[in-house]
């Protein structure tokens, strides 16, 4: 049997090939993401410094002796490296499952170049089997629990979780994401959604997938 930890080591070190010298890179949370901060620390004089995804990925940063910049601090990011729940062929993805979807997405939009870092069990046809998380203002998330069952969904509130934004947490299950841009531009204008998950309207430019074969490489068409 594959080990998946093996191959989140083998894509989080083919992702090094993406860091482009001398410049600020964002850096996302979880898991994979985590095994790419560990490889990073073995070039990490090759780049100025990081913008981080979350206070935790921030806190395994420093700890590798890598630079940490607020985003407010730098004008652009040549690359930002993160990992996905789910991806799709068009290179749409659902991420938050660790909680740091905004500013995974303010981070991602701030980069000239999203590379997506995740094992082969992560591809998907259709998105929606990983429940898509959504960050809404505490007074907010009945009504859009609400909202999420009209449109066919099944919200369950992530009790005792926080964001780093101060906020909560509904995932909705039982989704079959068939238009991912339509959907994820919908639920941004619902009131009290800060963001969700669904990262297609600014998706990777490049998805690097584990295989017991190696890493393969999918682009988003042009």
């Amino acid at each position: 049997m594959v080990n998946q930890d093996d191959l989140k080591r083998q894509v989080a070190e083919a992702a090094l090939d993406y860091v482009v010298p001398g410049t600020i890179i964002g850096v996302g949370t979880g898991s994979t993401a985590n095994m790419f901060i560990d490889a990073l620390a073995g070039i990490k004089n090759r780049i100025e410094g990081t913008v981080a995804s979350s206070e935790a990925t921030a806190e395994r940063l420093r700890g590798h002796g890598i630079m940490v910049f607020e985003l407010n601090e730098v004008d652009s990011l040549s690359v930002y490296i993160d990992g996905a729940d789910e991806a799709d062929a068009g290179l749409n993805l659902i991420k938050g499952g660790g909680g740091a979807l905004t500013r995974e997405k303010i981070v991602a939009a701030c980069s000239e170049k999203f590379v997506c870092i995740a094992d082969q069990s992560k591809k998907v046809d259709v998105l929606g089997k990983f429940p898509l998380p959504i960050e809404v203002i505490p007074m907010a998330r009945s009504y859009i629990a609400r909202e999420m069952v009209k449109r066919g969904g099944e919200p369950v509130w992530r009790e005792d979780f926080v964001t780093d934004n101060g906020n909560q947490i509904i995932d909705v299950h039982g989704l079959q994401i068939i238009d991912p841009k339509g959907l994820e531009a919908e639920l941004d204008h619902l009131p009290g959604v800060v963001t969700n998950g669904l990262f297609a309207l600014r998706p990777a430019d490049t998805l690097l997938l584990a295989t017991p074969d190696g890493v393969e490489t999918l682009k988003a068409a042009q």
